[in-house]
């Protein structure tokens, strides 16, 4: 049988479960079978007027939103209007069952030009967004200095965004298997979450909605920030600053080489949020 491809619906993160037959054990207790409702991991391929550039693993909602911030945050796109259009495809097996998502991603031909110049091939995984480049240039692309203050934030403002997250993470509540990030004011108000099986890809997913809504990103930074449910890498780091942002809180730790991007940019970066404690690692709190 040969594979089939038709338009792909969207979903919304929640509708993207997939659910099982289990049996739980729990000591003491007899076995009970019961359904569990897992996230799903898809490929999802990037192709580039016709040329297929990448393919993540990543939670099939959103893709638009996925699209774009990708595009911005590996630098493919500087702005939103350098994307024409995106067409999802759905790509089935012979019986039926979802291989893959393929995301048509009309892009501008200067922009084009320049990421035929990368030679680029990378395979990514939900753990690691750097699979596949090819030079350290790569790996470790700077953005341009922020042109906008570190917003100020309190102890008090991250107790506040993270007590709004916890309610809107419709398919973590579902499946206890995905990250989220989110943008939030700096009164606290959660105002945009994302959610993948991926860290990157959520933060990914994020930025592109943000673009989608704001054709300049830079001022949208003096007064917000990025809270993840994820640890706090380089690369999480990166996709900020390139898009202009100035702080970054996650509910797990960075790691070293993060920490020396907050530094050399002057960037916010907290770790270990919990209610009414945190660790500030480069910054400081108001």
């Amino acid at each position: 049988m040969t594979d089939a491809s038709s338009d792909w619906q969207p979903l919304a993160a929640e509708q993207t479960g997939r659910d099982f037959a289990v049996t739980r054990w729990r000591d003491g207790e007899s076995p009970t079978d019961v359904i569990d409702t897992l996230a799903q991991e898809v490929p999802v391929a990037l192709v580039y007027n016709g040329i297929s550039h990448v393919v993540m693993l990543a939670t099939p909602a959103d893709l638009e939103d996925f699209a774009y911030g990708f595009s911005y945050t590996e630098g493919i796109i500087s702005e939103r209007a350098q994307i024409y259009g995106i067409d999802a495809k759905a790509i089935q097996h012979g019986n039926g069952q979802l291989r893959g998502i393929e995301l048509h991603i009309e892009l501008a031909t200067a922009q084009f030009a320049a990421l035929k110049e990368q030679r680029r091939n990378l395979t990514g995984r939900t753990g690691c967004g750097l699979c596949g480049a090819e030079s350290l240039e790569q790996v470790f692309k700077l953005p341009a200095q922020a042109k906008v203050p570190v917003p100020a934030l309190s102890l008090q403002v991250i107790d506040a965004a993270m007590a709004q997250l916890k309610t809107q993470q419709p398919l973590q509540q579902l499946t206890g298997a995905t990250h989220a990030c989110a943008i939030v004011n700096d009164q606290g108000q959660v105002l945009q979450v994302r959610e993948d099986v991926g860290r990157h890809n959520a933060l990914d997913k994020l930025i592109g909605s943000l673009l989608r809504q704001s054709s300049d990103l830079s001022e949208l930074w003096r007064q917000h920030w990025v809270l993840t449910t994820s640890r706090a890498s380089y690369e999480m780091v990166q996709k900020v600053t390139m898009t202009g942002g100035r702080a970054l809180v996650a509910i797990s730790a960075p790691t070293a080489l993060a920490v020396s991007l907050a530094q050399e940019y002057d960037f916010l970066l907290v770790g270990f949020a919990r209610p009414g404690q945190c660790v500030v690692y480069h910054g400081a709190l108001a």
